[in-house]
Formats: structure tokens, C-alpha cells, sequence
């Protein structure tokens, strides 16, 4: 399952070196170097262990389909972060810019530390992750900005995800039937502080933020905040046992998200009811196309023609869609909630 390519699977990507050597961090260079004081710091380097708190989970006595999205949630997790720490490695080895390469020593170090905590927890599900994933997985390579968008609303929804969650189970801690919902507090604010990594580089080159790139920030958006509803409503024994309703917790986390994203761009979605029935209509979609696929065949290809062209149609209208504009701040920098 880990070395599946897919749509909503995380993927192994690559970068043009030669761009981000050119990349110049001047013009937010009070901001960056706060950022590389308190990641050097390293506040957490003790907490992603297994300690006395880690409760013991017996898989077997879970229901079949709590256990099967319990064991894909931390899959999902795990892939995307070694794909990013892969991602940060390859960026602070190849890359000839001081500036880049310190900062992406400490995300890549944080990454592998999140998907080694990760794979630990797997383990006691009998699932041990080989690490040498990118050499089963095929590398696409993106222009900086393109990474600049996606890793920052990617880090900054898992943020909202993981913050949103942490509070949920603190006041209801019955529900907390796995130990790995324990570091989530520990887990948001590093996802804050990587996220502000990239918000720092896309405000560091202010081509980033002009003219056609505004239509990759929203597709960006649109493709990111969607994604993460269908995999949550995949999931439904996994949020009925947490007591979460999903299309709460999504809309929460969302908007949540696109609030922060102020800081780095100079547009915003605009999150009303047509857009959150757009979102429902791709979770339904991916349902259907999921039943398609697990029939197989000649006729569970043609199954899927349907839902896939309405989902071109239904993303095409959300990207027609209208943006409210944003002035930027003066500075790019944020400090997660406590």
C-alpha cells in the first residue's frame, strides 16, 4: 500500500536545483533566521518515543474496519512524511545555497524522526515499512513554487488536523484508543513551524504571488483542502470511534488552514456552501470510483469513466470560482496557538 502511486497517495518528488540555488532569502532574512533559531533548538527531539504514557493496543480485538483505517491512517502519515524527508535530504545535499541547505537540515530531520515514530506504532499492527521506498516509487520533478505551495498548505492542514483533533480528545480522553494521539500536540508544532519554512521562501521570491502563479496558488488550494475531505470520508469507523463528525472536523481544519495561508498569499478561497458541495460531491465520487476499482476488470474500468469526468468537471467549477484578495503582512511569520 505504501509504494502505490495514486491520486491521493503521497507522492516522491524532486526538484530543479538550479532554481533553488538562486533563491534568495534577504528580503525576509530577520524572519528566516527566528525560524532557524527555534527549529535549532529543537524542543522535541525527546518527544516522539515510546514512553510510559504509550498505552498498548490490541489490533485484534478492534472491529475488522477500525482496524484495516487505523492501520492506513499512520500508512498515509508515514508515506508523506519520508517522502518529504526524502525530499528535504535531496534539497540540503544537492543544493549550493547555504541558506537552503540549513534550512532543510533541520525539516528533514524532523520528517525522519515523525516517520520512524510512525513505522514504530506500525510495527505493533505487524506492519513494518520498508524505508527504501523511493527506489520502488517513480520521482516527479516540480518547479520550486509548485512545492512552495503544496508543502506549505499541506503542513499547515495537518497543523490545523492535528490541533483540532489534540483538543477534541483532551476533553474527550475515552476516545483515545491509540497512543499516538498523545503526541499530536508535539506533532502540530513542528508541522507549523515547516509549514513557515515555506511560507518564508514563497514570500522571499514575490514572482511567487504575481500574475499566473495566482491561479496555481488556487488550484493549489482547491486541490489540497478537497483531497483531505475524501480521505477523511474514507475513514468513517475511524472518526465514529473518535466521536468526530466529518464534515465538521473538515470544515474546521479547512478554514482553519485558509486563515493561516493569509500570511503567504494574496488570495483566499472563498469558502461558502457551493464550495463545501463541491467537496461533497468529490467524496462521493471517490467512494464510487473506490467500489469501481475493487471490482476490477474490463468492467470496473468503464465504471470508473463516469465519476472521473464528473470530478474534472466538478474541480474545473471550483477553480472558476471567484477569490477574495488579500493583502499580504508586513511580516510572514506566525506562532502556532497554544
Amino acid at each position: 500500500m505504501a509504494q502505490e502511486t495514486t491520486l491521493l497517495s503521497p507522492r516522491f518528488y524532486t526538484i530543479d536545483f538550479a532554481k533553488l540555488d538562486r533563491v534568495s532569502v534577504e528580503s525576509v532574512r530577520e524572519d528566516r533566521d527566528i525560524l532557524i533559531a527555534r527549529t535549532k533548538a529543537d524542543p522535541n527531539r525527546k518527544r516522539f518515543k515510546k514512553t510510559a504514557d504509550w498505552d498498548p493496543v490490541d489490533f485484534e480485538a478492534l472491529e475488522p474496519e477500525l482496524r484495516k483505517e487505523l492501520t492506513d491512517f499512520p500508512m498515509s502519515s508515514l508515506t508523506a512524511e519520508f517522502s518529504r524527508c526524502v525530499l528535504c535530504k535531496e534539497m540540503n545535499r544537492r543544493s549550493k545555497n547555504k541558506d537552503i541547505c540549513e534550512l532543510f537540515t533541520y525539516m528533514s530531520r524532523d520528517k525522519a524522526r515523525h516517520a520512524g515514530f510512525v513505522n514504530d506504532a506500525l510495527k505493533e499492527a505487524g506492519v513494518d515499512v520498508n524505508f527504501f521506498l523511493m527506489k520502488f516509487n517513480k520521482y516527479t520533478c516540480l518547479k520550486p513554487r509548485f512545492i512552495y505551495y503544496a508543502t506549505y498548505i499541506s503542513d499547515k492542514i495537518s497543523y490545523a488536523r492535528y490541533i483540532i483533533t489534540y483538543r477534541h480528545l483532551e476533553v474527550h480522553p475515552a476516545k483515545r484508543f491509540h497512543p499516538i494521539f498523545k503526541r499530536f500536540k508535539e506533532w502540530r508544532n513542528d508541522e507549523f513551524s515547516h509549514g513557515e519554512a515555506f511560507a518564508l521562501l514563497v514570500r522571499a521570491d514575490d514572482k511567487c504571488l504575481k500574475g499566473m502563479n495566482k491561479l496555481w496558488i488556487r488550484f493549489f488550494l482547491i486541490a489540497v483542502f478537497c483531497t483531505m475531505r475524501v480521505r477523511d470520508h474514507a475513514r468513517p469507523a475511524f472518526h465514529d470511534a473518535l466521536a468526530v463528525d466529518i464534515d465538521y472536523y473538515d470544515r474546521e481544519a479547512t478554514e482553519m488552514t485558509s486563515e493561516i495561508s493569509r500570511q503567504a498569499f494574496p488570495i483566499e478561497l472563498n469558502l461558502d456552501e457551493r464550495f463545501w458541495n463541491g467537496c461533497r460531491v468529490f467524496a462521493h465520487i471517490n467512494l464510487a470510483m473506490a467500489d469501481a476499482r475493487a471490482q476490477g476488470g474490463v468492467i470496473g474500468r468503464l465504471r470508473l469513466i463516469g465519476p472521473g469526468a464528473r470530478a474534472g468537471a466538478v474541480f474545473a467549477s471550483l477553480r472558476a470560482r471567484s477569490v477574495k484578495p488579500n493583502a499580504l503582512p508586513a511580516s510572514p511569520r506566525l506562532e502556532p496557538v497554544r
